[in-house]
């Protein structure tokens, strides 16, 4: 037989795209594909996706959005089937109030009526934050303040097509943190303002991750407008890289172009407060005694201590007996925001109150009591908690804190405040800690940013129970000692696998150890005993492993579990015994329990606390 010819060779595979390691055929989409994300999920650098994008005639930076069509095309050419679903409609989360009903008495829904909301006014410095808030109310304010920068706090109702509004114009929010982490939620609605000439600062960015750590609807105000350089796709456009997408491009956030200078865009501004306050359902009942929050206090001369209030819930009148933490008072007079004594003040209204005994912190929580007597006992106790306050130290924000919180169940977060040298070292650790997947606990990198260590960021991890991480940073003069005051941890590391390493152990230690059951012996029952007074004692024959005291103990009758608990009492002839090995007898009695048969199986076991991984 000839010999069989060689197989003539294949013909050279054609060659095939490149594509990611891991290749998943379906990428879903729901709301505005950017760049980046779409690069993220490919698994692809962003430059080269804007290579490819150029290659279609778009062009586009990494945080600019892409078309859908266009999206589907890339997708393909590296493998990819993309998906598109609309958004869905997000129901606004439903913000707790602390309760304020102290009679216990639940307020009667034919008692509630649609309560103003109540606005703050957050931002960069100098983007135009009062200007703004005095062009809605026709006051001005700004010329009146030192430098034109608001020095202080104040609140402010205005009429807005026969419906009212409350707004709070604050400094910035280290304020708004600070009341927020005495525990005071003043605010439904968070108005952001930015510049449409300079965009989104650093200060901008710490306004927006206060606001959410507040838990607070979140609207964007574009500031002057009216300017030559203003930009406002160039907002939006950064916004998205906030993570806050204007409605107008896809998204859920209200972003409103105005110019606190020619009012235009305004009116626009507040018919979207109205809508967002009809969707957060506020209600409130002014049949009620009022409580609510302290906004501001001082000592005023000739008037003594005196309290701007925001009213949450009920009606504040003349004479009621206020109590204001150590504080406690008659209503000796009400001033509303326009100057005018008035006799009473309804809910989210604020107003001057005079007649307090001191001058209460902001933040503070207030409510009318029954009478003097009441609130006398309850100012008085409040003093004697200070006083034993001020010598205990305060809570700890630190990862042992966060240990003791995960192990009573209270969290599963690790929620961390990152401060870098440089954006790229901020934007570097902040892709390696998200690197750190887990479906049993979640990381919240509640800000970062580039700089040192500031108060601000001391407040921020005070209100939000968060702990700071440094990179190669130091800390401004006066943030060691706010920090030891508010009891936060503040770590630096100068290497930053030390700094990712420790949020890996961090977010491990907040997992409650597996409790893993380890079999350590087998008994049979030869005989059962009654001793008096004692109880009923098993005569048994080590068949398996050894038994020990501390084992925790089984009954088994054929199929049946009769008991489950702990050893009483182990015996070798008339003596303790610390151990019994296999083959040997010994008398058992069990903790509450003596129904003993002849033939019975008991097994001894262990629980073992087994540490969980990510």
């Amino acid at each position: 037989a000839e010999p069989a010819a060689p197989a003539a060779p294949e013909p050279p595979a054609a060659p095939v795209m490149e594509q990611p390691e891991t290749v998943n055929p379906v990428i879903k989409f729901q709301g505005p594909i950017t760049v980046k994300l779409l690069a993220q999920r490919m698994g692809i650098r962003p430059n080269r996706l804007v290579t490819d994008l150029m290659r279609l005639n778009v062009l586009a930076s990494i945080n600019e959005r892409v078309e859908v069509d266009v999206a589907k095309k890339v997708a393909i050419k590296h493998g990819f089937m993309l998906e598109y679903e609309k958004k869905p409609e997000v129901q606004k989360p439903v913000i707790k109030k602390p309760t304020l009903d102290d009679d216990g008495e639940p307020d009667r829904p034919e008692d509630l009526i649609n309560r103003p909301p109540v606005v703050t006014i957050l931002g960069h410095v100098d983007h135009g934050k009062t200007s703004l808030l005095d062009r809605i109310r026709n006051a001005m304010v700004a010329q009146g303040e030192a430098g034109g920068i608001t020095q202080h706090i104040g609140a402010y109702t205005v009429d807005v097509n026969g419906r009212h509004v409350t707004f709070l114009d604050t400094p910035g929010h280290a304020a708004f943190t600070a009341m927020r982490a005495r525990g005071a939620n003043l605010t439904d609605l968070a108005v952001i303002v930015v510049a449409a000439d300079d965009g989104i600062m650093p200060q901008t960015r710490e306004a927006i991750q206060h606001a959410r750590a507040a838990g607070v609807a979140i609207m964007v105000a574009i500031n002057k407008t009216d300017l030559p350089g203003a930009n406002i796709d160039r907002v939006k456009q950064q916004l998205m890289g906030e993570e806050l997408s204007p409605e107008d491009w896809g998204g859920q956030t209200v972003c409103v172009p105005v110019s606190a200078v020619t009012g235009a865009g305004i009116p626009d501004l507040l018919e979207m407060i109205l809508l967002q306050a009809d969707v957060l359902e506020l209600k409130a009942n002014p049949k009620r005694p009022a409580n609510g929050y302290v906004v501001e206090a001082q000592l005023e001369q000739g008037m003594g201590p005196t309290a701007t209030l925001l009213i949450r819930n009920g009606t504040l009148k003349l004479g009621d007996i206020v109590l204001c933490g150590p504080h406690w008072g008659r209503v000796r007079a009400l001033v509303n925001d326009h100057g005018a004594k008035v006799k009473s003040a309804g809910p989210a209204t604020p107003i001057k109150c005079m007649g307090l005994s001191g001058v209460p912190e902001a933040g503070s929580y207030f409510k009318v009591c029954r009478n003097e007597r009441m609130a006398r006992d309850a100012a008085e106790a409040e003093q004697a908690k200070l006083k034993a306050g001020q010598l205990q130290p305060k809570r700890k924000v630190t990862f042992e804190e966060v240990f003791a919180q995960a192990e009573a169940g209270e969290l599963k977060e690790l929620k961390v405040i990152l401060k870098t040298d440089t954006q790229g070292s901020a934007e570097a650790i902040q892709h390696a800690l998200r690197e750190i997947t887990s479906t049993k606990v979640s990381l919240n990198i509640i800000l970062a940013g580039a700089g040192n260590v500031t108060t601000n960021d001391v407040m921020l991890a005070s209100a939000s129970d968060a702990v700071i991480l440094g990179f190669h940073v130091g800390k401004e003069s006066s943030a060691p000692s706010l920090a030891k005051h508010e009891g936060v941890e503040i770590y630096l590391h100068q290497i930053i696998y030390e700094l990712i390493d420790q949020v890996r152990e961090a977010m491990t230690g907040l997992l409650a150890p597996k409790l893993v059951e380890r079999p350590r012996g087998k008994a049979v029952v030869k005989q059962v005993f009654d001793i008096a007074k004692k109880g009923r004692i098993a005569g048994c024959m080590t068949t398996a492993g050894n038994i020990r005291p501390a084992y925790r103990a089984r009954v088994r009758r054929g199929p049946d579990t009769l008991y489950e608990g702990s050893i009483a009492s182990l015996k070798r002839f008339q003596d303790e015994a610390a151990e019994v090995r296999e083959g040997q007898e010994c008398g058992i009695r069990l903790d509450n329990y003596g129904e003993f048969a002849q033939g019975d199986i008991l097994e001894f076991y262990e629980i073992e606390e087994v540490r969980q991984t990510l």
